[in-house]
């Protein structure tokens, strides 16, 4: 006999398990993308809570598969970014929180605001021009004609009036992010020197962040101030 007819049977048989399997993708894909719009839209509700708006907010939903992590209701990984944030009336460039070990429960999914969300750990990422903190250290010191651009891993400084330029590096002190002086030229006068010295170092107060988050770093990346910040144990609860 021939055996073309198990071949087919074969045949037939690969061709159903790939559409099921296609089946099978496309509805977790289409699952995440709703669920990426209500993330997304939650995540909006909650940031308004902490004064922070934004032109554009984004969820993406990372691990393996939406729908086996759906069934076991936590998520390996959620990234929230939020485009052109306003953190208390502070213009930024961009936030992003990075969001491990999040439970979420299937009913909020599907409109239940009562639901709980807990999260593991967020991390939390404010990126700012050297302008926009230009504006921010200017306000909180009383310095006028202060600039404040990016060299390598630090700032400079100018003040108009005064012929010299300093090198400062940001750094996170008591809730505040304060400009260390590293580099003064010599010909500056003392009188000038402790004085700006004392008044970039008071540096600006950090606004608050969402999920309460503790700021553990500023660091000059590129040509942005990048603040970090970390909470843990994050408990959403709805109405």
């Amino acid at each position: 006999m021939s055996t073309a007819k198990p071949r087919r049977r074969g045949r037939g048989l690969l061709i159903v398990l790939v559409i099921l399997l296609l089946i099978a993708v496309v509805g977790d894909r289409v699952a995440e993308s709703v669920a990426e719009k209500r993330l997304a839209t939650e995540a909006v509700n909650e940031a308004a809570q902490y004064d922070v708006t934004a032109a554009s907010t984004t969820a993406e939903i990372g691990g393996f598969g939406f729908l086996p992590q759906l069934a076991r209701g936590e998520f390996s990984e959620i990234t929230v970014t939020m485009d052109r944030p306003s953190v208390s009336k502070v213009s930024a460039e961009d936030l992003t929180m990075v969001m491990t070990g999040v439970q979420v429960p299937r009913e909020m999914l599907t409109g239940d605001t009562s639901a709980t969300v807990v999260i593991g750990q967020a991390d939390i990422r404010l990126r700012m021009s050297p302008d926009a903190l230009t504006r921010l250290t200017a306000g909180a010191s009383g310095i006028d004609g202060l600039k404040l651009t990016a060299a390598g891993e630090k700032l400079q400084a100018t003040v108009r009036g005064v012929d010299a330029v300093a090198t400062v590096r940001p750094e996170v002190r008591n809730g505040r992010i304060g400009l260390i002086v590293d580099n003064l030229p010599d010909g500056v006068p003392a009188r000038v020197r402790t004085m700006l010295t004392a008044l970039l170092a008071r540096g600006i107060r950090i606004p608050e962040l969402p999920f309460g988050a503790t700021v553990t770093q500023a660091a000059v990346q590129g040509q942005s101030l990048v603040v970090t910040a970390t909470a843990n144990d994050v408990r959403l609860s709805g109405a």
